[in-house]
C-alpha cells in the first residue's frame, strides 16, 4: 500500500507546484484596433515577444481587437484593458482633460512611442478630389466611434469649420469595412490614421481604382504649429499601386500605454521583453522596420512614463 500512497503523493505535490506556478503568472491583455490596421499586428508582435520572455518575468499576454484608441483608453482605465495602443493625441486629450476633471485618466502611463501614423486619405479615382478641401459635398467615411481616426477627422474638421452636413454622406465604418464600401462605390473617400503599409489601403489601392490624397495648407500648418502632438510627414511613393509620389500631410504617433495599476515589475519585465528582443520586433511589421530605441523615448511623449519603463530605461542606460 506504500507504493500506491507515495505515487498519489508525488500527484498531489505536482498538481500543487502547477497550480502556484499558474498563480504566481501575471496575465495582461493588450487592447489593440481593428485586424487590417497596424494596431493588431503591432500588439501582437509585443505580446509573442512577452510569452517568449514568460519563463524569465511570468508575464503571459493576450491581444484584443478593439474599436481603436478612445475605446482602448476608456478601457484601460475601467480595467477592462491593461495595455493598449493608442494615437499620441487622443492620449494627449485623455491625460490632460484629467487634471482638469480629476478624472481616472490621471493614472494613464505611457511605456514607449512605437511608430508615426500618417492622417491618409484615400478617394476613388472618379471622385473628382484631388485634395482634402474637395471632401466637402463628398460622400466620406470618417470612422467608427470610439476610434482614433475619428477623432483625428473630427479636430480637422473643426479646424475646417466643417460639420458632417458639410458632406452628401457621412458612414461611421470600421477601417475592416472601408476600402470594401470605396470600392463598392459606397463612398468617395475614407480617411485613416495609420501606420503603413497597412492592409486596409493596400486593398483599396489594389481591388479598384483608387489615389491617396494630400492633406496640406494653412489650416493643417496652423494645426500642427499649435498642437505639440502633431507632425508634418508623408506617406512613401510606390508603397501602394497607383501611387508613386510621396504624399505630404500630417500625423501623430503610436504610443504604447498602461496605467499605475500594473506594477513596477510587471512593467518592467514587458519593455524589456521587447526591447531585449528589438530585432525581432524590427522584423515583425514593414512598420517597424526603422525604429530605433531612443526615438521611442525621446519623443514628446504625452502622458508620463511608468515607473517600470523609467527603471528599465535606466538600468540599461537609455536614459
Amino acid at each position: 500500500m506504500g507504493s500506491p500512497f507515495k505515487t498519489l503523493l508525488k500527484l498531489l505535490t505536482g498538481l500543487a507546484l502547477v497550480s502556484q506556478m499558474a498563480i504566481a503568472e501575471t496575465f495582461v491583455t493588450i487592447g489593440t484596433g481593428g485586424v487590417t490596421g497596424v494596431y493588431y499586428p503591432a500588439g501582437s508582435g509585443i505580446c509573442k515577444l512577452i510569452n517568449k520572455e514568460l519563463a524569465s518575468h511570468d508575464i503571459r499576454c493576450a491581444i484584443e481587437s478593439t474599436g481603436g484608441s478612445v475605446y482602448n483608453l476608456q478601457q484601460l482605465v475601467t480595467g477592462g484593458l491593461d495595455l493598449a495602443i493608442a494615437q499620441s493625441d487622443v492620449l494627449f486629450h485623455a491625460y490632460e482633460d484629467a487634471h482638469r476633471s480629476n478624472s481616472d485618466n490621471q493614472n494613464l502611463r505611457t511605456l514607449f512611442a512605437i511608430y508615426p501614423e500618417p492622417f491618409t486619405v484615400v478617394a476613388r479615382a472618379d471622385s473628382g478630389i484631388d485634395t482634402f478641401d474637395d471632401l466637402k459635398g463628398k460622400r466620406v467615411n470618417i470612422g467608427n466611434p470610439g476610434s482614433g481616426q475619428r477623432n483625428t477627422m473630427e479636430v480637422v474638421m473643426q479646424a475646417y469649420g466643417w460639420t458632417n452636413s458639410d458632406f452628401s454622406l457621412v458612414s461611421e465604418l470600421k477601417s475592416a469595412e472601408q476600402s470594401k464600401a470605396l470600392c463598392d462605390d459606397k463612398i468617395d473617400a475614407m480617411v485613416f490614421t495609420v501606420g503603413h503599409p497597412s492592409r486596409s489601403i493596400m486593398e483599396a489601392t489594389t481591388t479598384c481604382q483608387t489615389k491617396i490624397v494630400s492633406v496640406t495648407g494653412p489650416i493643417i500648418d496652423e494645426l500642427v504649429k499649435n498642437n505639440r502632438y502633431y507632425r508634418l510627414t508623408s506617406i512613401p511613393g510606390g508603397m501602394y499601386d497607383a501611387n508613386p509620389a510621396d504624399i505630404s500631410t500630417f500625423g501623430v504617433g503610436a504610443i504604447f500605454v498602461s496605467t499605475t495599476r500594473l506594477s513596477t515589475d510587471t512593467i518592467y519585465g514587458i519593455v524589456q521583453s521587447l526591447f531585449e528582443n528589438f530585432e525581432l520586433f524590427n522584423n515583425l511589421h514593414p512598420a517597424f522596420a526603422n525604429l530605433q530605441q531612443k526615438h521611442m523615448i525621446d519623443d514628446d511623449l504625452p502622458a508620463p512614463l511608468h515607473e517600470g519603463a523609467i527603471k528599465y530605461f535606466k538600468d540599461k542606460g537609455l536614459m
